[in-house]
């Protein structure tokens, strides 16, 4: 391997940015105009920079130490799928730098269409768009079991408890419509990868802290109501926790690896001026990116594949979505639906 290629959604670095940016992600959606200025309230609301551009940097320097650390000398190459740098023009400033085979990190740790496939299609159309000379790309496999990401979480959620004696648990992950989750694993494997993994990382997590009972709610809806979307809610069920005798509420994005916007809008924000009106103390886990071992995790990733190490899983779900080390996308699994729009 050459290079690695981390491969990641993108956002608008400038208050001007943040309308394009939107009508890139949105195209070919029929996205209303409204939506499209609620969603950009939001971005102007926190300068109309995103925070997912630094994050992303911030882990790529971490990587690049823990990689020349490890004796890999790859270079790490940052693209996006809607904003600069894309990945088309990443992967040809690849090619050009001599890169004939690269190993590809996506920022996502799971299955489902917008999580997992897309991200092989970002790849094809870089590599179109390169032509004659387009590196190989290999993408890594799905992480959300790998024993660093779950105590990377688990000693978040300690540190967002901590000012509480006692609080529920809840996760959360980006909701999806419910054809899409039905159709984002093998119909042999009873479909729903997606929100199954979401359940079995919440889950370790939870196992990992010594949390009881424990919450998976989903956030960041943003499809017509005619539509069923994964449910419930965090704000729904956050007025349901009070007559339950709920005083305090520890919130856990497992599934987003980055503080970005959708996290800190519709959780450090909304949902938290909720629990506010509701009387519940309020903490939430940070995300795993900043974490070294987070760094640590991309290069265990990388080393299955340059040195046949074994991969380390906490569950028994198939470490799909990568084609070396793992088993790849079944025929007919995460195919697109109605994707989802950006909180």
């Amino acid at each position: 391997m050459d290079a690695l290629l981390w491969l990641s959604f993108g956002g608008p670095d400038k208050p001007e940015d943040v309308r394009p940016f939107l009508e890139n992600v949105t195209r070919g959606r029929g996205v209303p105009p409204e939506r499209l200025d609620e969603v950009e309230h939001h971005y102007q609301s926190f300068g109309g920079v995103s925070p997912i551009n630094q994050l992303n940097r911030t882990a790529i320097a971490a990587t690049e130490a823990a990689l020349a650390e490890a004796g890999l000398e790859l270079p790490v190459y940052f693209g996006n799928r809607n904003w600069h740098p894309l990945a088309e023009d990443t992967v040809a400033r690849m090619a050009a730098d001599g890169v004939r085979r690269a190993l590809v990190f996506p920022t996502s740790a799971y299955g489902g269409y917008s999580a997992c496939r897309q991200y092989d299609e970002d790849i094809e159309r870089a590599r179109a768009s390169v032509g004659e000379g387009a590196p190989e790309l290999v993408k890594l496999r799905q992480f959300f079991d790998h024993p660093l990401f779950v105590t990377a979480f688990a000693d978040a959620v300690r540190a967002a408890a901590a000012p509480f004696d006692d609080y529920r648990l809840v996760f959360t992950a980006h909701s999806v419509p419910r054809s899409a989750d039905a159709a984002s694993g093998p119909p042999a494997e009873g479909g729903a990868r997606y929100s199954r993994q979401i359940a079995e990382a919440s889950r370790l997590v939870a196992e990992a802290v010594g949390a009881g009972d424990h919450d998976v709610v989903w956030q960041s809806r943003s499809g017509p109501p005619q539509v069923p979307w994964l449910e419930p809610d965090i704000l729904d069920h956050l007025e349901t926790l009070p007559a339950q005798g709920v005083q305090a509420v520890v919130v856990c994005p497992v599934g987003f690896v980055s503080d970005h916007l959708e996290v800190v809008w519709d959780l450090d924000t909304e949902a938290a001026e909720k629990a506010a009106e509701l009387g519940l103390g309020f903490g939430r886990a940070s995300c795993p990116s900043g974490d070294p071992r987070f760094a640590e995790l991309v290069v265990e990733l990388v080393r299955e594949h340059v040195a046949g190490a074994e991969p380390r899983k906490l569950s028994d779900f198939p470490a799909a979505g990568c084609t070396v080390n793992g088993a790849p996308c079944a025929p007919g699994c995460c195919e697109s639906r109605r994707r989802p729009s950006p909180a």
